[in-house]
This record gives C-alpha cells, structure tokens and sequence, in this order.
C-alpha cells in the first residue's frame, strides 16, 4: 500500500508560517522569499482540497481545519527532529577526538593508552 504525502518542502512552509502566523516570517526562517512560502502553501492547500490559512488585511489566521492540521504536524516534526538527535547522539558515544603535542603524547598518553583502552572495552555491551 503506498502513502499518499504531500510535499515535503509544502509541509515545512505550512508548519513555519503556522507557527509564526506569518509568511514573511516563515520564508526568513526558512531562506526563502515570502512568494515561494506563498506557493508552497498553495500547493499544500490544493494537495489537501481545503483552505489552511484566512489571508485579512496584513494578517494571517489558521481556519479551523489548518489549526487542526498544523497541530499534528508541529507533533510530527517534533518527532522526527528528536529522532536525529538521539540518532546523532548515538552515533557520537564512545568516539574520542583527542588534541595535544606530540611530545606530550608521546611521553604521556600513548604509554597510558593501552591500559585505558582495557579498561574501556570490558564495560562496552553493544
């Protein structure tokens, strides 16, 4: 069964500009121009089939469906920006990036750095 997702870069536009009611913001934020913000929520908004957004007099109000919406993906993307920091993190435990002269690390370390790398590797498990 394949999943039917809107665009990808039409979901960033929408979440920032929700958050920020602002397109202007959204596309500073973003490093974009307030037209291409514009576009992309356009485009979303006819993905979807349904109006997210209530353009007034320079302002900008989230119908009731586009508040609906823009909750669940401010929870989506929530997850997935934790998702790459614990994946991040992971990948960085046990890595050790040491910086000395050499001198140091030949008269200091590396007769210390066998012991420490015993020491290390009988408490790993995984």
């Amino acid at each position: 069964m394949s999943r039917r997702l809107p665009p990808l870069n039409a979901l960033k536009a929408f979440e920032a500009a929700a958050r920020h009611l602002s397109f202007t913001k959204a596309a500073e934020e973003l490093f974009v121009t307030q037209a291409a913000i514009s576009h992309q929520i356009k485009t979303l908004e006819e993905f979807l089939g349904l109006k997210l957004f209530w353009r007034r007099n320079r302002s900008l109000l989230l119908t009731e469906e586009g508040q609906s919406y823009f909750q669940d993906i401010r929870s989506i993307f929530n997850s997935v920006s934790e998702a790459t920091e614990r994946l991040i993190a992971r990948s960085a435990k046990g890595t050790l990036t040491v910086t000395m002269q050499p001198s140091f690390a030949i008269q200091w370390l590396i007769p210390r750095l066998m012991q420490f790398t015993e020491l290390n590797q009988s408490g790993r498990s995984g």
